[in-house]
């Protein structure tokens, strides 16, 4: 058992509050629920700040690094931009001309497909999002190092399960 084991967290506070003012409740599901979106905040706290850092902010590292997990050579229609984003087609609209103004994408018409806008990293976004992903994966490793690697796997690995239950797929 590790010293972060025995200490204790928010959540166990407001559990111990719910005890106190409705014993006959079963609070079981918030120790898991609310510790995960108390981790959330602090874990998008911490992106947000490593990535602004680097002159970026989040919405734009995510379009960023889903042109550049698409692969060489780093193009996407609109459509499928936003699928693998998950933001809604007018939310991305919006992102592409902010990011087209900063020089980082380029937005052109399919020549096979005239009725499709397709979206590309251009050199500077290339550049921003690799240097802003080894910041950003060091960032995740810090945050990350009060769990044992074996650890880390196995929450991953519970992390999928609830996920996929909640009906999320790839």
């Amino acid at each position: 058992m590790s010293d972060l084991d025995l200490q204790r967290d928010g959540v166990d506070a407001i559990i111990q509050q719910w005890n106190t003012v409705r014993p006959d409740l079963d609070v079981t599901p918030m120790a898991v629920v609310g510790r995960l979106s108390r981790a959330s905040r602090l874990l998008e706290r911490s992106v947000k700040d490593t990535l602004s850092a680097q002159g970026v902010e989040p919405w734009e590292f995510d379009v960023l690094a889903t042109l550049l997990r698409s692969g060489p050579p780093h193009v996407l229609s609109a459509g499928a931009l936003s699928s693998a984003a998950m933001v809604s087609s007018a939310a991305l609209t919006n992102r592409i001309d902010r990011l087209v103004e900063k020089g980082l994408v380029d937005r052109a018409l399919d020549p096979d497909h005239r009725r499709r806008m397709l979206i590309s990293l251009t050199e500077q976004g290339l550049r921003l999002v690799n240097e802003a992903a080894d910041h950003h994966l060091a960032n995740e490793r810090t945050q990350l190092a009060g769990l044992t690697d074996d650890e880390q796997q196995q929450l991953a690995t519970l992390l999928r399960r609830l996920l996929v239950s909640l009906g999320d797929e790839a």
